[in-house]
């Protein structure tokens, strides 16, 4: 049965103080929380209606009633596991990056570790603005491909300086990126999701990309920011 200080606790992970008070964030769902007990992260608690079968000191069995009481999700999905927030990673700049400047929607950050992970991007630095990768809807939309990427919080004006290879960002004025020589190391930079590159970054950018629209009338205003990374990396990818 869960104590009162149980669920304060994990409901408390929903707020980012709180995680990065404790150290702590939630996985929800037998899936993805299978893919993070394989990974490097450090099990806390696991709450499971049905038994893991792993350290009978870190796993409870609780009831569904008690489960809906601890879940972010509206249809809690068998169990909630707690982790522990790692430590940050050395980034490896041998290879593409992908940099984000304050992006704010946790779909679209989510999204993005996904497209990380399927293109074979092992780093992915934001900004501090951007929002938290351990935010459990972040956590849900990656789908555990947060294991395999390496995400890292940083001044990202500071940390661009000092990057030697080419800086790529997505701009609507920027050379058609399907006509553009890339090169296979570098960080690509993608904007916030209503104004774009912020304009301290624009100024560190070396090559200004953009992905040309084919309609007719041409009056999409912009593509999302997770739609773009997709395209981009794709391209990145397929040279």
């Amino acid at each position: 049965m869960l104590s009162k200080n149980q669920i304060k606790l994990i409901t408390s992970l929903k707020q980012k103080k709180y995680r990065l008070q404790h150290g702590l964030f939630v996985v929800e769902g037998t899936k993805t929380i299978h893919e993070f007990l394989q990974s490097d992260f450090k099990l806390d608690t696991l709450y499971a209606i049905e038994p893991f079968n792993i350290d009978a000191k870190k796993e409870a069995l609780i009831s569904e009633a008690e489960l809906k009481r601890i879940s972010f999700l509206k249809t809690p999905n068998k169990a909630l596991a707690i982790f522990k927030v790692p430590r940050p990673k050395p980034i490896d700049h041998s290879k593409l990056i992908v940099a984000l400047d304050d992006v704010r929607d946790p779909g679209n950050l989510g999204t993005i570790i996904r497209l990380c992970d399927w293109f074979g991007v092992n780093d992915l630095v934001c900004s501090q603005e951007t929002v938290d990768c351990f935010n459990p809807k972040v956590i849900q939309a990656t789908m555990g491909s947060i294991t395999r990427v390496n995400v890292t919080y940083l001044d990202l004006e500071d940390f661009l300086k000092q990057v030697k290879q080419p800086i790529y960002g997505t701009f609507m004025d920027g050379t058609n990126i399907f006509n553009k020589e890339l090169s296979e190391t570098g960080v690509v930079v993608l904007g916030n999701e209503a104004n774009g590159i912020s304009k301290n970054i624009e100024s560190i950018v070396t090559e200004k990309l953009s992905i040309p629209r084919f309609g007719d009338l041409q009056t999409t205003e912009s593509l999302n920011v997770a739609t773009a990374a997709a395209i981009v990396l794709s391209e990145f990818k397929r040279r």
